[in-house]
């Protein structure tokens, strides 16, 4: 039958949840120190053994062999120790039992202090393997307590901390709040072991569509990118490594039943899953989902990826404040450049048209070689019209005013050479046009002088005719 003593390290062994063994052996520990303060001295070895199906405590000391004892404590006689060991030699040691009979109360409260400390340690110790083994895993949680800068999650046997930076900012916790976090580091410190999680961590997605889809687990999926902006939306590229097998259908599931658990799990931030593929330029093209891809142009040596998309989607590549461009250049590792299709063509005629400089130097040297002739023949007809009629208006707006291209010729070194009608009738001609559009804007209408008829005007006419009723009246 066992003691009252086996009885209650059986019972703080469950409650601590640590091993038989490891209890008894902070114990002996702790009854070693008792002993030492009472009975022994400060520095002499002792062990204490404690037997299992007993719970009977015993003492072993160490002690130097001599003659003749001046210390019982330290010392003991050649014909004792024989008796315990039949080899045993002056100056040897030699372990002997000396159990005391009781301890004191100051050894008592000393025992338990260091019972306590030893069980703590032990309790820390096993906490820190536990969780150890878990690091880079998906545990489960109760929140237990919220901090301005941080927030504490029970898992048990720890404590975990959910740092602010590891938060997501669209979630709001409360206290008793169940939450599935991703064990991100466990670190030894002096008050014990600290385990930290993360709910914002890309691994964390990983873990939750491992724990959801079977052919994640089992590897016949493979996730082989994720790009994560926790709360908001992600994109996760996966493969097939088996033949006939639709990944994404996979991790979609029937009626989307699969995404939308995992969905539910992050509080609704949006999923996208596209398809991986070895082509650089079909990935970057899928990861730019929902959008539809004309044409990507892939510059290796900066890693620029280049996209053009039709104008009506332009908005949805690039998503609102940027995200799926964003996301689309985490997932895959380029630099993605959208262009509209209209922006892509602008660009190309651009690039195809000559240098301006080219073209006029074309222009002007062609020109001018075959026109110069017609407007030397052209310049002495007008001179006798202008002396004939005193004011041929309309034929100086069509004869003596020449088109535009002859007056750009400017650095073709022929300038000195030419005369155009404008040099020959610079004075006369423009002081006539300058009365004619004078008389259009008085609104006078005026005839031939050939026709010999008498030029009237129309206001002129209105007076006459008022005064003739002034008359009448």
């Amino acid at each position: 039958m066992k003691s009252e003593f086996m009885l209650a390290i059986t019972q703080l062994s469950a409650e601590k949840n640590l091993p038989k063994e490891v209890v008894l052996s902070a114990v002996e520990t702790a009854l070693v120190s008792a002993y030492r303060k009472d009975n022994f001295g400060p520095t002499q070895n002792l062990e204490v053994k404690i037997d299992p199906a007993t719970g009977r405590v015993k003492v072993w000391a160490e002690k130097t062999v001599v003659e003749q004892t001046t210390d019982t404590r330290r010392e003991i006689s050649l014909a004792e120790a024989n008796k315990i060991n039949p080899d045993a030699q002056l100056g040897e040691e030699v372990m002997v039992e000396a159990t005391p009979r009781n301890a004191g109360r100051i050894a008592a409260q000393t025992a338990k202090q260091v019972i306590l400390q030893r069980l703590h340690e032990a309790e820390h110790s096993a906490i820190f393997e536990e969780y150890s083994d878990k690091e880079g895993d998906v545990v489960t949680g109760l929140v237990q307590r919220i901090e301005p800068r941080q927030l504490f999650v029970d898992l048990g046997r720890a404590e975990a901390i959910l740092p602010a930076a590891e938060q997501v900012r669209t979630e709001r916790y409360r206290i008793g709040q169940r939450l599935k976090v991703y064990l991100l580091e466990v670190m030894r410190t002096s008050r014990g072991p600290q385990v930290v999680v993360s709910r914002s961590h890309p691994d964390l997605l990983r873990r939750l569509f491992e724990l959801e889809v079977p052919e994640v687990l089992n590897g016949t999926v493979e996730l082989k990118a994720i790009a994560r902006e926790a709360g908001y939306r992600s994109k996760i590229a996966v493969a097939a490594r088996q033949e006939g097998i639709d990944p994404v259908g996979c991790c979609v599931g029937l009626r989307g039943i699969r995404i939308q658990n995992i969905m539910r799990e992050l509080n609704g931030e949006k999923l996208d899953v596209v398809m991986w593929d070895d082509d650089v330029s079909a990935f970057i093209a899928n990861a730019l989902s929902p959008a539809q891809v004309i044409s990507v142009e892939l510059d290796k040596d900066d890693g620029i990826a280049t996209v053009v998309v039709p104008d009506k989607q332009l908005s949805l590549a690039i998503g609102k404040e940027g995200q799926n461009a964003r996301l689309a250049a985490k997932l895959t590792g380029w630099r993605i450049d959208i262009k509209s299709v209209s922006t892509a063509e602008e660009e190309k005629l651009s690039k195809a048209k000559p240098e301006p400089g080219v073209a006029e130097e074309a222009v002007v040297g062609a020109e001018p070689v075959a026109e110069l002739p017609a407007i030397e023949e052209e310049v002495p007809a007008p001179e006798k019209e202008a002396e004939a009629e005193p004011e041929p208006a309309t034929v100086l707006d069509t004869t003596l005013i020449p088109p535009e291209p002859f007056l750009e010729p400017q650095a073709t070194g022929e300038k000195a050479q030419l005369r155009f009608a404008e040099d020959v009738l610079a004075s006369g001609p423009t002081k006539s046009v300058a009365k004619s559009r004078k008389k259009k804007k008085k609104g006078a209408y005026e005839r031939s002088a050939d026709d010999g008829v008498r030029i009237k005007k129309q206001r002129r006419e209105t007076e006459i005719f008022d005064e003739d009723e002034g008359e009448e009246y």
